[in-house]
């Protein structure tokens, strides 16, 4: 069984910064692709960045220059910092990891539970 368990949302004032953390734990082999996704109300999950095992980094351009994605393959933890928050940011985030689970062949997508972030003008 594999989870990840994300941490760090909350709400915060335009212009503040908040650190998201997302932990993969089980039986896991390896882990390719880690990412951010996020989802406002009414709207669809849409991608917020992702890095690779090597740590290539995709960011969408709406939080280009302002959040940064780290990780730790050591810890299977991914990292997101979040600086200069707009209320346009407000939305549950979600981590998304691409794992192979120990005994399995093939990568399979993985979420959390999601965390709230909130961003009051």
């Amino acid at each position: 069984q594999v989870q990840l368990v994300e941490s760090g949302g909350g709400l915060v004032q335009a212009g503040g910064s908040l650190r998201l953390s997302c932990a993969a734990s089980g039986s896991i082999f390896h882990i390719n692709d880690m990412g951010w996704y996020r989802q406002a109300p009414g709207k669809q999950r849409e991608l917020v960045v992702i890095i690779t095992s090597g740590g290539r980094t995709n960011y969408a351009d709406s939080v280009k220059g302002r959040f940064t994605i780290s990780r730790d393959n050591a810890k299977n933890t991914v990292y997101l910092q979040m600086n200069s928050l707009k209320p346009e940011d407000t939305a549950v985030y979600y981590c998304n990891a691409e794992l192979k689970r120990k005994f399995y062949s093939d990568y399979a997508a993985y979420w959390g539970q999601g965390t709230q972030v909130t961003v009051s003008s």
